[in-house]
Order: structure tokens, then sequence, then C-alpha cells
């Protein structure tokens, strides 16, 4: 049961027991010493003095406490939080060594022990890099052959979500809804003959032609369906003709391999971080109270595999249908007449919802952003139920409590910039909220916090901070 209790809390317990204990010998040693007198005076002479000593007890023990605390116990969570960081997030910022100067040789140590890990993997780190800019060259090249074609390609898994997609599929889904990995395909077409076409491809193992419609039965288009070998899923090729594709679209190829043997289905809470995607989002707003403020601007971007999808990111100015004030323009540089023509909350609402399926929902503070969209849920005719994870609690469990927790400051933690143009625009702060997700998640695992349930259950010790920032 202590294990599971934070470092700082272990020794809060301890100064406790020491309180009590000490309360304890000098009560009974003052009983014995009273049970061998008898005179009244000296009676209440040791009622007062064993008041005197509980009080100078508690109030000397309180004070060794809060001196170790602030010296010991607080630079003992800082630094782990910062190694951590550097060994899970690659953060290369300095240890603190002001903060752990009362720790002897404990912080240069570990500095140390770190630099000399950091450098032996600097070799590694550069050959990495010359593959991955290798391979980033040929997923170019890549990208710009298959723009050049005109045909549109999906590649989905045995459960019919997307792993990837082309410029032009892009093109072709994005005429249904926002296309995004790990998606399913049921949410752009209808079940019934994409179903029926897959039971051809497993029994035959040949390719099959099929004529697909989409979800809301406005368009229909003449495919093929193409087994994959030994690997699990299909390639669906749409027709030319039948999707309208335009060569010359300019998206990118967009994948991820790993999706074809993730897990899927199941409770959010038995799942495992890496095979959750999540939506990253962030809002700008007239003002600062929800129940009466409105939103004029949604940024947000998707996490697959623990990696943020490039292409896959929305980025919507919002008609509130009340004039901004300037206050608020000075800040996040939305004007009215910028929104003059934009989506109402309604419309925007429902496109990020739809954008946000079946992902669990992050945000910097996140009750105050989901507060706004769930004001109006009604009136965007969708349910917000989908799982939250806050990122102020999340730098809670990892650097502690008594840390700052705003959004420059975890930036700051985890070696993250912000470009000052992008600073309070929604995604410009849900492309760095993003950023800071992705170097936690590796950290929170390495904490043996694997599970969405745990992150959450880790989180929940921390809500007061909510409560106190909002």
């Amino acid at each position: 049961m202590l294990t599971r209790l934070s470092l700082r809390v272990r020794i809060f317990l301890f100064f406790c027991l020491l309180a009590v204990g000490a309360l304890a010998v000098s009560s009974i040693a003052l009983w014995i010493s009273f049970l061998r007198v008898s005179d009244p005076e000296l009676v209440n002479a040791f009622i007062m003095a064993e008041i005197i000593m509980g009080f100078g007890f508690i109030a000397l023990i309180i004070a060794v406490w809060l001196l170790f605390d602030d010296n010991v116990a607080k630079p003992i969570e800082r630094l782990s939080a910062q190694l951590r960081a550097r060994a899970h997030a690659g953060v290369s910022t300095d240890v603190d060594m002001q903060a752990a100067r009362y720790l002897g040789d404990l912080a240069p140590a570990a500095a140390g022990l770190a630099d000399q890990l950091s450098g032996k993997t600097l070799d590694v780190a550069e050959a990495v890099a010359a593959e991955t800019a290798h391979l980033s060259a040929e997923k170019q090249r890549l990208t710009a052959l298959l723009t050049e074609i005109p045909v549109a390609m999906v590649l989905a898994g045995p459960t019919h979500k997307i792993v990837l997609y082309d410029g032009q599929a892009a093109g072709v889904l994005a005429q249904i809804a926002h296309p995004r990995l790990n998606a399913s395909l049921f949410e752009y077409l209808q079940p019934n003959a994409l179903q029926q076409a897959y039971e051809k491809l497993s029994k035959s193992g040949l390719e099959v032609a099929c004529t697909l419609t989409s979800i809301d039965g406005a368009q229909t288009y003449s495919a093929r369906m193409k087994p994959l070998g030994d690997a699990p899923g299909y390639l669906l090729v749409f027709d030319e003709s039948a999707a309208n594709i335009s060569p010359e679209a300019a998206r990118p190829l967009v994948y991820d391999f790993d999706l074809l043997n993730s897990a899927s289905g199941g409770q959010f809470e038995t799942l495992a971080l890496q095979d959750l995607c999540f939506v990253v989002f962030d809002t700008e707003t007239t003002g600062l109270l929800p129940h009466k403020d409105e939103i004029v601007q949604i940024g947000a971007v998707r996490v697959v595999n623990g990696r943020i999808v490039d292409g896959e990111r929305l980025d919507m100015l919002v008609n509130p249908g009340i004039p901004i004030p300037p206050a608020s323009t000075k800040v996040h540089k939305v004007s009215d007449h910028m929104v003059q023509g934009a989506p109402d909350i309604a419309e925007a609402g429902r496109t990020f919802h739809q954008f946000a399926r079946d992902a669990v929902i992050v945000a910097h503070n996140a009750p105050f952003d989901m507060a706004f969209l769930r004001r109006h849920a009604k009136r965007m005719d969708v349910d917000w139920d989908h799982p939250i994870l806050d990122t102020v609690l999340l730098s809670a469990v990892l650097f502690g409590a008594s840390d700052k927790h705003t959004l420059d400051a975890l930036c700051d933690r985890l070696d993250i910039t912000i470009p000052h143009e992008l600073r309070h625009t929604a995604l410009g702060d849900a492309v760095a909220t993003a950023q800071a997700l992705v170097k936690m998640l590796p950290m929170l695992q390495a904490r043996g916090m694997t599970t969405f349930g745990a992150v959450i259950e880790a989180t929940r010790q921390h809500g007061r901070l909510l409560e106190d920032l909002n």
C-alpha cells in the first residue's frame, strides 16, 4: 500500500508517526512520574508540562518536516522527474543543481551518469538520424510518385480500420469526413458491400471488384479490393472516374503499419497506451467564463502509436455569434472580421466530434475547454462521452504537484519550443500540448503506468489542481 504513495507523502507520514511517538513517550513518562506524587500543585504542573511538551514537539517536528520536504523530498522528486525526462523523452536540459544542493553528491553523480549515457548513445542517435533522413527522403519520393498516379488507395486491417491512405484517397474520404488513421472505413462507406467483398477476398484470396456507397448514400464508387499476401487486411483501390480523383492532390502519404497488429475493442481502461488514439485540442474563446463566453477557434491534432500524425489536424475559426472583446483579440489575434462567414459552434462542434471519434480527448486544463463544448451539446446533436486526459494532471503525476503546471512551464521542462507567433492560437497550443503528450507517454510507461486505466487512477490524486486552476 505504501509503495503506491509518492515519496513526499511517505515522508510526511513518517514525520506524523514520529510526532505520535514523541507525544506517546512524553505522556507515558509524565504519567509514571505523576503516579509518584500527591501534591495537587504538582499535578497541575505535570498537566501544564505535558501541554507545553506536546505543542513543542509538534511545532518542532512540523518545522523539521517542512525543511526536509523543501530541501530533500522535493529535490529528489524533481531530480527523478528530470532524469526520467532525459531517459525516456529525449530531453537534453541540464539537471537543476541549485534545487538539489542539499542532496550531497547525488545530483552531480546522477547528472554525470546521464551525460555519460547520452555521450555513449550519441553515435547511435546520429546513425538513427541519418537512416531516418534517408527513409524520409524515400517517403517523399514515394509520396510524390503516388500523388502523380491517378489512383486512390486505402490500406485497411482485418477490422476495416485505416492503416494507410494516399493523397488521392484523402480527397475521396474528405468528401465524406476527415480522413484519419485507425478510423473505421464504416465511418465513410456503407458496410454491407464492403463486408461482402472482404468475405469473397478471404475465401478466394483473389482480387474482388465491388461498388461502394458513401455512408450518407450520396456517392458511389467503383473499387477493387486486393489481398496483402500473408499480411492481414486488404488494399482498397478506387477507380479514377468513379472517385473524381485529382492527380494534383497535394496531400501526404499517411500510414502506420503497426496498426495492422494493434489491439482493438475492449474498454478504454484496459487498453495499453500504445494502442490508443489521442486527439489533442485547444480552443480560443471570447472570455474565461464557460457559462456565457463562446469559442472562436478550435485547433486539434491526432496522436497515433505515440507520434503526431502529419496531415491529420483541424484548424477552424468559429463564429461566436457575439462580439469578440478587444482584450480577447489582443491575446489570440482572432477578430470579429476574421470569424465572419465561419461555421457556428453547432457545425464546428460536430466536425470536431467526428474528428475525435473513438479517441481519447487530450487538453491542457481540459475541464475549461470541454465546458464550452458540452454547453452546446444539444445544438450539436452529439454526446461528449469521450475519455478525457488532462496534461496538467499528467505533469503533476510526473513532476510533482508542487511544481508549476502551465503549458509554458511544462514545455520548458520537456524542451519544447512554442513559436511566439503560434502561442495562444488554438492549433499552436494544441501542437505544443501534443508534443508534450508524446514525450510524457514513455515516461508514464517507465513509471509502470502502461494502461489508460492506470494513468487515470494516478491523475485522480491531483484533481484538486484543476479545481484551483478553474
